[in-house]
């Protein structure tokens, strides 16, 4: 028994504190500086107390992002999960080669983000302009990324396609747990398919749904790497994320303690958008 301990001691033990040194240190130490003006390089610095949270709301660069990043993170999370859920159907039912697309529609998840956003890119800015230009198409001819109203869809279409993969293989193994026996009863009553994936395929996929819905909307509200790869935030601050606006303010800016101050009511945000989230979703598990 004594050695069980020791042996799950010298295992528990390192891990707490490495992870107490490399994200609860920083990001207390973040909350710290979230109330003085430090910006990031200077020797000294003030306690200002409340005041960079009080200037986060009137600034419009922070506001525009907040708003860029919920309408993005929307516009993903109910595009991913109702493209995987349609695919996850498809790749469900009894089709020749089915393990083989399996295969196919989670490669995109295997990939880094920021190498699909450095191909995007290049597809955005020479391969489809030139198609364009011998199809004599001004839409296609014109790099989607430099469009100042129109950029923020080039990120979405990356994203999106490298999102719908997890989602895919977590609806596949939720449509795997239920029973053959109440499709079988289903067609036996008379009814159709969407009278089947209402009342029997989505309310048995609800605890699949929530986690997938949860997981893209987190995974939209942290977006950074596609917009580094693709805009880095442009045209202007068109598509400037809170995360890249933390960034690039904080670490390029000269905005330690501002942007810190800003990472701090990011999180608070993010929580509270989870727990909504779930709350709202688990109540629909319950009902369903």
């Amino acid at each position: 028994m004594a050695k069980r301990k020791a042996a799950f001691y010298s295992m528990t033990i390192p891990a707490l504190l490495l992870f107490f040194a490399f994200h609860t240190f920083p990001a207390l130490q973040g909350i710290f500086y979230s109330f003085t003006n430090w910006d990031g390089y200077s020797d000294g610095y003030d306690f200002v107390g409340f005041k960079n949270f009080k200037s986060l709301f009137t600034d419009t660069n922070v506001l525009n992002s907040y708003l860029f990043t919920f309408k993005y993170a929307i516009v993903v999370t109910v595009l991913i999960n109702i493209i995987s859920l349609l695919i996850a159907l498809g790749l469900n039912s009894r089709i020749k080669y089915r393990n083989f697309f399996r295969g196919v529609y989670f490669l995109p998840n295997v990939l880094g983000v920021l190498i699909v956003g450095y191909i995007f890119n290049y597809i955005y800015s020479n391969a489809i302009p030139i198609l364009g230009d011998k199809l004599g198409s001004s839409v296609l001819s014109t790099n989607i990324l430099g469009n100042e109203k129109w950029a923020w869809v080039g990120i979405v279409i990356v994203a999106v396609w490298q999102g719908i993969a997890f989602n895919t293989i977590l609806y596949l193994s939720g449509l795997q747990t239920i029973p053959r026996d109440l499709y079988e009863a289903s067609d036996l009553d008379g009814a159709n398919k969407w009278q089947t994936f209402w009342k029997i395929t989505f309310p048995m996929l609800a605890p699949f749904f929530t986690i997938n819905m949860v997981l893209a909307m987190k995974g939209g509200l942290m977006v950074f790497d596609q917009i580094v790869a693709l805009t880095g935030g442009g045209p202007g601050r068109a598509t400037q994320s809170i995360a890249m606006l933390i960034y690039q303010g904080g670490f390029q800016g000269g905005e330690f303690a501002y942007q810190s101050a800003n990472a701090v009511v990011y999180f608070i945000v993010i929580v509270v958008i989870s727990v909504i989230q779930l709350k709202f979703l688990q109540k629909r598990e319950l009902d369903a």
